[in-house]
């Protein structure tokens, strides 16, 4: 089997002034991530690279790029999703935590839960040796600056989100390794000036990420509630089951979440003979994928470059 790693830096419509950076970070989290894949590592291992490679950028919406909250606090969400086996792990609603990623994989080795929220995410965190970091380490100016924009009268956060100069959902990954076993993983600092204690589609299995090798992989971004609703990840390898191919599967997926509940967003999809394909009913969403020694990546729809890997 060719390994295949896909990445994307979420939905929405990001302004130029962080068109170049958003582009080059899933390039770089793609590359780390094939290096993974290359020296015969696992699909969990190469997706996990990738997330904490976005989750350190702060190009993004996750890790020390979060949006924060309405009291201007940083709340984390993360999943991570083992095809081979169905095992999952997630947490929800954490603080003072670098990589989230990181610690929804410690649930999913260390306890029997899916998933652990906000204090006791924390408290597992200690026992498991997992470094605090100062919370103002994980915001910037620029999501300061976002928060204070929408603390106004007559804001509409979920509309500057989504339609607005800044950047929206999630980041994830999915991969196939060299052995066929498939593994997705997503992580995000939510919605921006959501109300505190929010969590959203991300560490739910089926929505914010799933794998399975019988199918394929997917992990989405976009309008977490509208996610939620229509399983997004879920219903799309529903579609694989019936024949349909990554990319049919996922506009078809896209098109009904967003007619059915108006919801706007993106994913990216490997199946299990490692064709992949990156969707999205946002304006934008920078996205790479390599496969077979070519980087291929894109920001707007319809767009696909592609480079040698040896050339970068």
């Amino acid at each position: 089997m060719l390994p295949v790693i896909v990445v994307h830096g979420g939905a929405g419509l990001v302004g130029a002034e962080r068109l170049e950076g958003s582009c080059r970070g899933v390039q770089e989290a793609a590359l780390a991530a094939y290096r993974i894949l290359q020296q015969g590592g696992s699909a969990l291992d190469a997706v996990e690279e990738a997330v904490v490679k976005m989750e350190d950028n702060p190009m993004y919406n996750a890790g020390c790029g979060s949006v924060l909250n309405e009291l201007g606090e940083v709340e984390m969400d993360a999943i991570i999703m083992d095809g081979k086996t169905l095992a999952s792990g997630a947490v929800s609603a954490v603080r003072g935590i670098a990589n989230p990623i990181k610690l929804s994989r410690l649930v999913m080795e260390k306890t029997q839960h899916l998933c652990l929220t906000a204090e006791g995410a924390s408290r597992f965190a200690k026992a498991m040796g997992v470094p605090e970091v100062e919370e103002e380490s994980l915001k910037t100016d620029y999501s300061r600056k976002r928060w204070v924009e929408n603390l106004a009268p007559g804001s509409n956060p979920v509309e500057s989100q989504m339609y607005g100069k800044g950047k929206m959902g999630t980041v994830g990954a999915v991969a196939i390794d060299s052995q066929g076993n498939v593994a997705s993983a997503t992580s995000t600092g939510g919605m921006l000036n959501k109300m505190a204690g929010r969590v959203g589609d991300t560490p739910c299995v089926g929505c914010g990420a799933y794998a399975d090798n019988l199918f394929g992989a997917a992990s989405p971004t976009g309008h977490g509630e509208a996610i939620m609703k229509v399983t997004l990840c879920r219903l799309i390898l529903f579609h694989m089951e019936q024949g349909m191919s990554p990319e049919k599967a996922a506009d078809t997926a896209l098109e009904y979440m967003k007619t059915r509940v108006q919801g706007i967003g993106g994913v990216i999809v490997v199946n299990s003979s490692g064709d992949w394909v990156a969707r999205f009913t946002s304006e934008k969403m920078p996205w790479a994928a390599v496969k077979n020694d070519q980087l291929h990546y894109g920001f707007y729809k319809g767009e696909s470059f592609t480079l040698p890997v040896s050339s970068i």
